[in-house]
Formats: C-alpha cells, sequence, structure tokens
C-alpha cells in the first residue's frame, strides 16, 4: 500500500499550485471581456480576443508536446508559468498607464495561450510521475473539484476585483502564476528513466499520431469532442450578454458563473464512482448541455442562469475523469506529452472559432437567440451521436479529452 494521496507531498504541491493559478486564470477570464466590452463596446472583440488565445495554444500543442516528451518536465512547467505571470503583469501596468488597447489584449492573450500549450502535458505528465497508477483516478477527480472550486470563487471574485480597479484581477492573476511556478520548483518531479533519443520533430509526432490513429473508434470520439469544445465554448459571451440585457451588474455575472464551479464541485465528488464507458457518458454531456443552453434563455429573471451552467458543470467531471484514466492507462509513457498536445489538437481545433462566433451571435440577435442557436445545435449533435459508434471507444481506446 502506497502513501495516501493526501499525503503524497509533490502532489499536493502539484495541485496547490494548480489551484491558485486556475483561480486566478477564472478571475480574468470573466474580467477580461467585460473590460474589453467595456473598452471598445463590442461583444465581438471580447470573442476575437479569447479566440487569439485559444489559437496560440493550438498552434504550440504539438511542438510542446515534443518538448515535453524530450525535456524536463519541471523546469517546463516553472518557466512556462513564470511568462504567464510576467504577461499577466504587463497587462496590468498597461492597464494602469492607460496604454492597454486591444492590440496589447491580442499580444498577450496569444502569450499566455501559448505558455498553456506547455504547462498543460508537463502538469499531466508530472502527475502521472508521482501518483501511483492505483491513485489516479482520485488524483484525476480532485483535479476536477479544484478547477470547479476555482470557478465557484473566481467570478464573483474577478467582478470584485474589476470594483476596486480595472488592473486589479490581472495583478492578482499575476501573483498566481508566480505562487504555482514556485509550488512546481518545489515538487520534487522525478527525472525520466529513460533519455529518448533525439530525432527530428516530424518524426516524433508522426509516431505518435501513427500509434493514435490506429486506435479504433478515435476518429467519432473526435467530431462529437470537436462540435461539443466549439458550441461549449461559444456559450460563455452570449451568457455575459444576456445577463447585462436582464439588468444584471458585472456582480452578477460573475455570481451567475459560479454556477459551473458549484455543479462542478458536485461532479468531481460522484467522477470515482461512475463506472460508465467514455461513449455513453458524451451522450449524456450532449444532452445535458443542448438542454441547459434552451434553459438558459427562459425569462425568469437575472440569476435564473445559474442553476442550468451548474446542472451543466455536474456532468462534465464525469467525462474527463473517466477520459483521463483511461489516457493514462492506455498510452505509453515516453509518448504522454505528445499524445496529449495530439489528442488535445484533434478535439479543440475549431475552439479558437468559438468566442468569435458567441459573440458574433451575441451582438447580431441577444444572449437569448444566441443561446437557443447554440442548444438547438447540440441536442442535433446528441442525436448524431446516438446513432454513432462510440461504444468501442473503451477500454481499447483512447479518445479525445474535453
Amino acid at each position: 500500500m502506497g502513501v495516501p494521496l493526501r499525503k503524497n507531498v509533490q502532489f499536493q504541491l502539484l495541485w496547490l499550485g494548480g489551484a491558485v493559478s486556475q483561480l486566478g486564470t477564472t478571475i480574468t477570464a470573466l474580467a477580461a471581456p467585460l473590460l474589453i466590452i467595456a473598452l471598445t463596446g463590442s461583444p465581438l472583440w471580447a470573442g476575437v480576443v479569447g479566440g487569439v488565445r485559444a489559437a496560440a495554444l493550438i498552434i504550440a500543442l504539438l511542438p510542446a508536446g515534443v518538448w515535453v516528451d524530450r525535456w524536463d518536465r519541471r523546469a517546463t512547467l516553472v518557466w512556462s508559468q513564470t511568462v504567464q505571470a510576467g504577461a499577466a503583469a504587463s497587462l496590468a501596468v498597461a492597464i494602469l498607464t492607460g496604454h492597454a488597447p486591444i492590440a496589447v489584449f491580442l499580444v498577450l492573450a496569444a502569450v499566455d495561450g501559448a505558455c498553456s500549450a506547455f504547462s498543460g502535458p508537463s502538469r499531466t505528465t508530472a502527475i502521472q510521475a508521482v501518483v501511483p497508477k492505483d491513485q489516479l483516478r482520485t488524483a484525476y477527480a480532485q483535479e476536477e473539484a479544484r478547477g470547479h472550486a476555482a470557478r465557484v470563487a473566481g467570478p464573483p471574485l474577478g467582478a470584485l476585483l474589476m470594483a476596486a480597479g480595472r488592473a486589479v484581477p490581472f495583478v492578482v492573476d499575476a501573483i498566481t502564476f508566480a505562487v504555482a511556478a514556485v509550488c512546481a520548483w518545489f515538487a520534487k518531479i522525478p527525472a525520466r528513466t529513460e533519455e529518448r533519443p533525439r530525432q527530428k520533430m516530424r518524426h516524433d509526432v508522426k509516431e505518435a499520431g501513427a500509434w493514435l490513429w490506429h486506435q479504433r473508434g478515435l476518429r467519432n470520439l473526435t467530431a462529437v469532442f470537436l462540435v461539443l469544445n466549439l458550441l461549449g465554448g461559444a456559450t460563455l459571451l452570449p451568457v455575459i450578454v444576456l445577463v447585462g440585457e436582464r439588468g444584471g451588474t458585472a456582480l452578477d455575472t460573475g455570481v451567475v458563473f459560479a454556477g459551473i464551479g458549484v455543479g462542478g464541485v458536485l461532479g468531481s465528488l460522484l467522477a470515482p464512482r461512475v463506472s460508465l464507458a467514455p461513449g455513453r457518458l458524451i451522450v449524456a454531456v450532449l444532452v445535458v448541455f443542448g438542454l441547459c443552453n434552451l434553459a438558459m434563455a427562459l425569462p425568469f429573471g437575472v440569476f435564473w442562469p445559474f442553476v442550468p451552467l451548474a446542472v451543466t458543470a455536474v456532468v462534465t467531471p464525469l467525462v474527463n475523469v473517466a477520459v483521463s484514466a483511461l489516457f493514462t492507462e492506455l498510452v505509453p509513457e515516453d509518448m504522454m506529452g505528445r499524445l496529449d498536445g495530439i489528442t488535445t489538437l484533434a478535439s479543440r481545433v475549431l475552439t479558437p472559432l468559438a468566442p468569435a462566433l458567441g459573440g458574433f451571435l451575441a451582438g447580431a440577435a441577444g444572449g437569448g437567440p444566441a443561446l437557443l442557436v447554440s442548444g438547438a445545435l447540440i441536442l442535433l449533435t446528441a442525436l448524431v451521436a446516438v446513432f454513432t459508434d462510440l461504444s468501442a471507444s473503451a477500454p481499447q481506446e483512447v479518445p479525445p479529452r474535453a
């Protein structure tokens, strides 16, 4: 019997750093679009900035995966989070000095997205290195709980910090990334036991891609996750616009988005007890997402979207934990970084369009109609998924993560 997870100092340091940095990210995830809309008067610009960040992340995913498989994962995690701290601090300075045109938001969003491409697989491989296999499912559930707990506190805290000063949320974000970098530095992540031969990056990517290509049913799941990530990501700005249309303040918007965290924490507690295959779970997630998007448009007041967002968030950790555990079980350790990048790329390649799509729909038709459109499209995807063979994905396949 190994050391209990709660006494695993290395994992808890990684978890603490991730929790703090994710809190900062959720603070600015609301503060940034609110500030951009206030400065430009356009939800579309807020969507474009979000799209640029997602595009930078996607472009950097494959080289980041190769890098993580080749080099020191602890150093990669430390430096990527240090650069993110610098980017957030730079944005805060630009806002404080009154020199924050939209170009500054675009450039720093790209820097943050590219760094996330390196920190993501670095964290994944680091956790697998310090947690025994029989504890990984519990560790992934704790990771999910971390993220959703941050979503409970982050949005209302972001709104409160915005009220204290437009630059304050970004100062806090910079501090959280710095704390995460320190935690990663002190975590004793073991070095790899074998040195991989230095080959061209193209060869490394091709090798991992070929391994993944031969996993049955992956293409069907990739398509489903692709649509889910696109349409799910397009709902953020319509919800912000909807709350504003109903007379809500920035703090009201933060409270509404805290519903995602509340539901996510509950789902994280349930996740270790759910044994359904990822294919069945993703169909359930699509149905819940679609119905909840439609429900948010109901005219029940400013805070009503809190409820559908919370319900949606309950089912998300179930899929993420099941897929992460399956991914760890099947993927060779020396391919983990590359396959993390490839599967993330395959399932999120359209996400740069999501914020712009949500901003366009909300700007053209309003928050409610935009949510009705996205909800209908998600339900249509669920209908297609019902008649698509997703059952073969487990336990022999590695689906992409949502």
